[in-house]
């Protein structure tokens, strides 16, 4: 290192990089204080301003609301049709927050997105901590500590824990479920190791995983699990380790747990959501591109490069250091649980970048592992180009979202640019530092730059996005009407969004005389008319109706724009 670099700005940076590795190190309990201080930063700018994100996010909150609604905690259900894709688990969860918030006296809160994805933050920030348990199995402190960040640094998490799916808290029954089957293989009798078998409280948290795991999205975390102890398994000749996860007690217990409600959904359902959950979701993604979500072989691996950010230039320069230690236990484990399925993944013709999130906490601690190792050496031939691939990210997002928000909305987002263009030269300063060999603080640079952006893309960008928000505004055209309680039909735009956010009975409706239909029932009544249909709807014409107003946008769901006209019927006006 040369003088100039040992006393510039870099070398501050790389010292302040350092002296926070070593704070959140020095115990355990700093260290989880330090990574949930680094989730919530990431993952609460936005959770309640983001708009219902079509489709699957407003699906889940609004089956939850009806749970709520109908007070039947068994059956799952959009509008009135079944929704029997997922199990109970999420729902329920959605449904105990939104019902605490009532309690508690927050307003509106059944149509308040934010409430409903807290279980996602809860199961992100459980992810993040349960990375650091199942690191410590693999790193001293300080490496487990830098896998976690890495982990809770990308995007590809920051996303799903503001969104009201099942896939944050998937993250954590799996990261958790792994983190036990680590302890319990690194802990078999070999000449290698001698860490002696997992105790009862691991035992405990790996089946309680798999239990919670189950109810959230079905066959998941034992798919997770499963392969990779059956690779494990292959390579050791015998499966007889696993017997230190005492598997009775355990099946026992996972049957305890999700026994009851899979009983009760099959006599409420006459068997049709086993039907449905398996025979037309799972087996439709197995079979076929389920919800046009096709991508080719390889996708995955693409994606990577964005998903995985900051930490996916890192983790690909690891590669080599995985192929050669492949012999070694610990590697061993980690390329089981990883390869495997994501190889499955990527034959499988369905793709949404979401699958292999379970997946990329032990990516992070292999990253993390390599580093320590002393393999991620920038003189290696293009790895100093590769490492360069941390800064397109932020660039990227820095003249995507200004581009976006001029084109959208004529604005820029001027309260964000300073912090997405510090992100930028925070990213430039990692690559500099790797190239330099410094390369742990190469990562805490990076993870930085994450810790920037994100609350610059939701907490400051998103709100200025205003042609994004279809739901939120058509919701406010009906709230401002002189009549409360006005009943509301869309005629065209037919996204989950328009039900969570303007109510379970908001009517769909296929042509200009159904609107007519609508509109004659008397009341206060309110007909939402998408573009497409206007022609078909101004043939109501012996409808005296009002126009209300006029809402222009962009469908994210569609790709495309979106223009909405509102015309109410007002009580006492004659039809």
């Amino acid at each position: 290192m040369t003088a100039a670099f040992a006393s510039g700005p870099l070398a501050r940076l790389l010292r302040t990089a350092d002296g926070l590795l070593a704070a959140g190190a020095a115990s355990d309990r700093r260290a989880c204080a330090l990574l949930l201080v680094l989730g919530l930063v990431c993952f609460l700018p936005g959770i309640g301003s983001l708009q219902p994100m079509d489709r699957d996010e407003p699906r889940f909150a609004q089956a939850s609301k009806q749970m709520l609604e109908t007070g039947d905690l068994v059956d799952i259900r959009f509008q009135a049709e079944a929704r029997h894709k997922k199990p109970v688990g999420l729902y329920w969860a959605q449904a105990a927050t939104v019902a605490a918030a009532e309690a508690l006296g927050v307003p509106d809160a059944r149509t308040a997105i934010g409430l409903y994805r807290i279980p996602s933050l809860i199961g992100a920030l459980a992810a993040i901590l349960l990375t650091y348990w199942a690191a410590l199995a693999f790193l001293p402190r300080r490496g487990a500590l830098l896998a976690a960040a890495l982990f809770s640094a990308c995007l590809m998490l920051s996303a799903e824990a503001r969104l009201a799916k099942t896939d944050a808290l998937l993250a954590a029954c799996a990261t958790a479920s792994f983190g036990a089957l680590a302890r319990a293989w690194l802990g078999r009798a070999t000449l290698e190791r001698r860490r002696g078998p997992p105790g009862l409280g691991t035992v405990a948290i790996f089946w309680l995983a798999v239990a919670l795991g189950i109810l959230i999205k079905g066959p998941m975390v034992p798919f997770f699990a499963g392969l990779a102890a059956l690779v494990l398994s292959l390579r050791e000749g015998s499966a007889r380790w696993l017997t230190d996860l005492r598997p009775r007690l355990g099946l026992a217990l996972v049957l305890l747990v999700v026994a009851p409600w899979f009983a009760a959904i099959a006599w409420k359902s006459g068997g049709a959501f086993f039907g449905e959950a398996v025979g037309r979701d799972m087996l439709g993604k197995v079979g076929g591109a389920a919800e046009k979500h096709w991508g080719p072989p390889g996708a995955y691996a693409l994606a990577f490069f964005a998903t995985f950010w900051p930490g996916a230039a890192f983790a690909f320069l690891a590669v080599p250091f995985a192929w050669r230690q492949r012999g070694e236990d610990a590697v061993a484990l980690l390329l089981a649980w990883i390869v495997p399925a994501w190889l499955i993944f990527e034959a499988l013709p369905t793709k949404l970048p979401h699958y292999v999130l379970p997946l990329m906490p032990a990516v992070a601690i292999l990253t993390v592992l390599a580093l320590y190792r002393g393999a991620l050496d920038p003189r290696r031939p293009g790895a100093a180009w590769v490492a360069g691939l941390v800064v397109l990210i932020p660039v990227g997002l820095t003249v995507g979202l200004s581009l976006a928000a001029w084109r959208l909305d004529g604005v820029l987002p001027l309260a964000a640019l300073p912090f997405l263009l510090a992100a930028c030269a925070l990213a430039a300063a990692a690559l500099a530092a790797f190239r330099r060999g410094a390369g742990e603080g190469a990562l805490v640079l990076a993870i930085l730059a994450s810790l920037i952006v994100s609350p610059a893309v939701f907490g400051l960008t998103q709100p200025v996005l205003q042609s994004l928000k279809l739901a939120p505004r058509l919701a406010a055209l009906r709230d401002a009407l002189p009549c409360a309680g006005a009943r509301t039909a869309s005629l065209g735009l037919r996204e989950p969004s328009l039900v969570f956010t303007l109510g379970t009975d908001l009517a769909m409706l296929n042509s200009g005389a159904e609107a007519r239909d609508f509109l004659r029932a008397g009341g206060c009544r309110l007909v939402l008319v998408e573009d497409r249909f206007a022609d078909d709807f101004a043939a109501t014409g012996d409808v005296r109706k009002n126009p209300v107003g006029r809402v222009t946008g962009f469908n994210i769901n569609g790709g495309k724009p979106v223009g909405v006209s509102a015309w109410a019927v007002l009580p006492g006006a004659t039809p």
